[in-house]
């Protein structure tokens, strides 16, 4: 295959403004310049632990608040909480806010700067593969409401983005394979070849942090080039929420004990097993594809899987109207497809029929 053209430094169209990722190899740097220049920093509670306690020893307090990474914070309460002490603090609208941490703190500080003052810029250290290779970019912020996942937000690109991949060397391996299942649905989305050599390549990559840079690159093209047509998700984007509609009921159904990336992953393999039952893909091209994603699923005890909760949280996905659940299944190679499924018998029966049979 081609070799990929690595790159340092990635500049995103948005109507909002143009802004930069950037590849480094020494954040504390790019940290230092945010610091002196007195901005705000929302910090995820384990990466602060790990990287960050020296180099805020001598910042105020009131300049930095901690935050647990976990589902339960992605919401309206703990976003107010957070303006409410940024501005006991005197953030004023001239002050930057600066992410550091994977998603969560991403859509906790992007929701947090769109509405704060009408708008106030800011900044993302990516400290997840998930966050490195799919959600730095594009501009979504997204909160949940109750069990309704991401049912809040806008669209808000920081200004500036910086991927220092050093951060993957301490995440769990269930956290790499979240990020891959978020690299794989844009590589079947693309049809790259990056899908026969990533799984060629699973158990090293997991293994070796530093053989990821190549896969985050070729998932950071592929969605720039989406986005920077199709910005507010309004036609083509659609397609890059193929396995999410199913994956996002999972974590739902699961109480989030299945990372986002498998969940997607899984979701990915029952988008294909409906496509094959609705005689959009012939058996044998779902047992190919089967093939590929199956290496990436998680260890998880199904014993006791809610499924009356899973088609709960599928007839509350967002992107349903009315009784009909929207979704992106896939017809060929580089061909996917957006569709509304109605949530009927046949459907339910399709989907109790794959949890039994896969």
């Amino acid at each position: 295959m081609e070799d990929i053209q690595l790159f340092d430094t990635l500049k995103i169209k948005s109507k909002h403004k143009e802004y930069s990722l950037n590849f480094v190899k020494d954040f504390v740097r790019h940290l230092e310049i945010e610091i002196n220049e007195g901005s705000f920093f929302i910090i995820d509670s384990k990466v602060y632990n790990l990287y960050l306690e020296r180099s805020f020893e001598e910042v105020p307090k009131s300049r930095y608040i901690i935050v647990e990474a976990k589902e339960s914070n992605k919401t309206l309460d703990k976003c107010k909480d957070i303006i409410n002490y940024m501005v006991s603090q005197k953030v004023r609208r001239n002050k930057k806010l600066v992410a550091i941490g994977g998603g969560i703190i991403q859509d906790l500080t992007s929701f947090t700067a769109s509405v704060l003052y009408r708008g106030v810029d800011w900044v993302f250290f990516p400290t997840t593969l998930l966050s490195q290779a799919d959600s730095c970019i594009g501009g979504k912020t997204s909160i949940n409401l109750g069990d309704r996942k991401n049912i809040i937000g806008n669209f808000y690109p920081p200004n500036k983005i910086f991927i220092d991949t050093s951060f993957l060397r301490t995440l769990p391996n269930d956290d790499i394979k979240s990020g891959i299942g978020e690299m794989l649905h844009f590589y079947f989305y693309s049809n790259s070849n990056f899908i026969t050599e990533l799984i060629g390549n699973y158990n090293k990559i997991i293994d070796n942090r530093k053989e990821l840079i190549k896969y985050i690159q070729e998932s950071l093209t592929i969605k720039k080039r989406v986005i920077e047509i199709d910005e507010f998700d309004k036609g083509e984007r659609h397609k890059f929420n193929f396995g999410h509609t199913f994956g996002h009921a999972l974590e739902t159904a699961t109480n989030y004990k299945i990372k986002h990336g498998q969940a997607v992953t899984i979701g990915m393999d029952i988008a294909n097993f409906i496509s094959f039952k609705l005689k959009l893909i012939s058996e044998d091209e779902f047992k190919r594809l089967h093939k590929i994603l199956e290496i990436n699923f998680p260890n998880y005890n199904w014993t006791n899987f809610d499924l009356d909760r899973y088609i709960e949280a599928l007839s509350n996905d967002k992107k349903n109207i009315g009784n009909k659940l929207g979704c992106i299944v896939y017809s060929k190679p580089k061909v996917l497809m957006e569709m509304f499924v109605t949530l009927d018998a046949k459907l339910l029966t399709i989907i109790i029929e794959y949890f039994k049979e896969t």
